[in-house]
């Protein structure tokens, strides 16, 4: 898949990041403006070319490298604009940055890349012995989709300021079995945004994220 057929097959269904925010969780977008997105009212920014995102764009394909090194245990594929649909709902979809396979095991995995500039202590304190809210609904939203038994998440942190650069990486693995009831909760809560409120265009009632 090239970048304009991902971006058009993209918008015609329920991504990772629209996951987080039909639950009210993404900090940078509400469940309206998704359905909005959905509905054909408005149209997702274009956020290519911000600094943030082309450096994550750039960093990922070394990020995956170092993961490879790391992790022998797994065989690690990687594909540009690795579009993935579930195979009984068509309209959740995702794109994965690596598929991994368990040597020992032959399990199935995801490998999700995240590059984070940490700017100030409360976005700090979302990466304190966990993740934030809206990446843990992404990864459930790709177990969701794949129906892959694990997914690891490889998150590097960066901290800044006038004299130093600080990089934490972090490692964290979610075996299906622990989260399947959240997915359940998160496959229930996309049915229904879709049918009733997509399909129908119907709005929603606005879920605000905690600040």
């Amino acid at each position: 898949m090239n970048k304009i057929d991902w971006l058009e097959r993209k918008n015609h269904g329920i991504s990772g990041t629209d996951a987080a925010a039909i639950l009210g969780q993404n900090p940078y977008m509400t469940n309206e403006k998704v359905w909005e997105y959905k509905v054909g009212i408005s149209t997702p920014p274009e956020i290519s070319e911000k600094p943030y995102v082309k450096y994550g764009n750039m960093a990922e394909k070394h990020l995956i490298e170092l993961f490879k090194l790391d992790f022998l245990e797994f065989r690690v594929i990687h594909k540009n604009y690795d579009l993935r649909v579930n195979y009984d709902y068509d309209f959740l979809i995702g794109s994965i940055d690596g598929e991994l396979t368990e040597k020992s095991t032959g399990k199935k995995g995801i490998l999700e890349i995240k590059t984070t500039n940490i700017l100030q202590s409360m976005h700090s304190e979302k990466w304190n012995n966990q993740i934030p809210q809206n990446y843990y609904i992404q990864i459930l939203h790709y177990l969701l989709v794949t129906g892959f038994e694990f997914a690891i998440l490889k998150a590097q942190l960066k901290y800044t300021n006038d004299k130093t650069i600080q990089l934490k990486t972090i490692h964290k693995r979610f075996d299906i079995e622990e989260v399947r009831a959240d997915i359940e909760y998160l496959k229930e809560k996309e049915i229904y945004f879709w049918n009733e409120n997509v399909l129908k265009r119907k709005k929603p009632a606005l879920i605000l994220p905690e600040i």
